[in-house]
């Protein structure tokens, strides 16, 4: 028999809020109960609506503000709030970072069970017009009478009624209207679901995930949609295979790293950083703290496209970059040979699976990189030692599966976290991507 939910309170509720959760949202208790309220930070005291009522704890939204935090600043967006974007416009830039270095503090001590040596400086670039990867959504609304393109609204499937976006790259962010007028147009507007959005140093591509064949005429609206706003338009139909540009519309994606002398060519659903200016300092940070030098072997764990492997080539004596998805290794194969890399071996294969009988598990490296995705890399952490590993630089987006990690690399491998820190690779939000160097005691 199914438990019948509790009706929400009526009336606003006010709190003091005395701290910030890992997602950004204010941390208030009222009649003993955690309540996680959205727009509220630290120190304030609030009047908050009630959004949701849970067991462990309830969820709600800000009315007033009563005493705001001298962190509080005015939102660039006017659709913040709404919009499930962004989550922390309100937070003077500097705070946010300070947040952020905060959360990665406590989950290494509180789930790891470790403290850095050193903290890093926190790695910063550009605040806003960052992102250059996204995954847009489209829906045609009836009662609105035409098609809505981006960011899905805070808590719900709606997609968020915006002109513009302040964290898109301008060449797309401020053309959203144009972009969904196209959409309108199209005889199967109710057939494109999404819009995937990539670019580096070059225009953008837009791919159009289509549910059902465009006409030819609707091909020649988004042929016009590409020329007016400077967009290379592919279109989607099945799988990832599908993926084709319209005629005259292709390019090469790539972006250049030239204190590296290289170029890094990869395809529109390719897993690249989406903030290129901080990936190039996130590139200099780890290499300082590596100190690779001209004889040692690295391997690069989890090496995509190729984005740290190349650069490490032309520090070390060979680099050996493993990746689970064969065409991101194709990618950093033919980006090997496009800027006449030598000595750069690839792989492929399942780091989350038996490696007994890889190539490269016979071999021995002095260092490694890992560039893990939000699972983290704990499967493959036991092979560090075996392969002679004695410094690793881990490159984590998910604090948790880092701190989880880092347990056992420190409190059973033998290896000591000897510095950490954040970098802000998407202002403007809660998620927090961080560094942590480990050598061998």
């Amino acid at each position: 028999m199914s438990r019948k939910r509790k009706p929400l309170p009526q009336e606003p509720v006010e709190a003091e809020i005395e701290g910030l959760t890992h997602e950004g949202r204010g941390l208030a208790h009222f009649d003993g109960k955690a309540v996680f309220v959205d727009g509220a930070l630290a120190g304030e005291r609030v009047r908050f609506r009630y959004t949701r009522i849970q067991r462990r704890f309830d969820e709600g939204a800000v009315v007033e503000v009563l005493r705001a935090s001298p962190e509080r600043v005015v939102p660039k967006c006017s659709h913040f709030g709404i919009c499930g974007g962004c989550s922390l416009q309100h937070m003077e830039a500097g705070a946010q970072i300070r947040a952020k270095q905060d959360s990665l503090a406590d989950v290494l001590a509180r789930i790891g069970k470790v403290t850095p040596q050193t903290w890093l400086e926190p790695l910063t670039a550009g605040a806003w017009g960052y992102r250059r990867k996204a995954r847009l959504g489209v829906r045609y609304v009836a009662k609105k009478g035409r098609t809505l393109v981006g960011f899905r609204e805070r808590g719900n499937a709606f997609i968020t009624d915006i002109g513009r976006c302040e964290v898109l790259h301008p060449s797309v962010g401020a053309h959203l209207q144009a972009i969904g007028a196209a959409v309108d147009a199209l005889s199967i507007r109710e057939q494109v679901p999404q819009i995937e959005v990539a670019m580096g140093d070059t225009p953008p591509v837009l791919v159009f995930r289509a549910l059902s064949p465009p006409s030819a005429a609707d091909l020649g609206v988004l042929e016009a949609l590409g020329e007016s706003e400077g967009f290379h338009i592919y279109l989607q139909e099945a799988g990832p295979e599908s993926i084709r540009p319209l005629p005259g519309q292709g390019i090469a994606l790539h972006y250049e790293l030239p204190r590296y002398d290289l170029r890094i060519e990869f395809e529109p659903t390719d897993f690249t950083q989406v903030n290129l200016e901080l990936n190039r300092s996130m590139l200099d940070q780890a290499f300082a703290l590596l100190d690779v030098q001209a004889d040692e072997r690295v391997l690069d764990l989890f090496c995509g496209v190729g984005n740290f492997t190349l650069p490490l080539a032309r520090q070390a004596e060979t680099v050996v970059g493993v990746e689970g998805d064969a065409g991101l290794v194709a990618r950093a194969q033919a980006n090997a040979l496009l800027n006449k890399i030598g000595n750069a071996r690839f792989y492929m294969a399942d780091l989350y699976g038996a490696l007994d009988q890889e190539p490269w598990s016979r071999e021995g490296f002095t260092k490694a990189l890992l560039d893990p995705p939000r699972s983290g890399a704990l499967e493959v952490l036991d092979w560090l030692p075996r392969l002679g590993v004695e410094r690793v630089l881990y490159v984590s987006c998910y604090p948790t599966t880092l701190a989880r990690d880092a347990d056992r690399l420190v409190n059973g491998l033998g290896y000591r976290l000897v510095s950490a820190g954040v970098m802000d690779m998407f202002p403007q939000t809660a998620h927090v991507e961080s560094m942590a160097l480990f050598e061998r005691c």
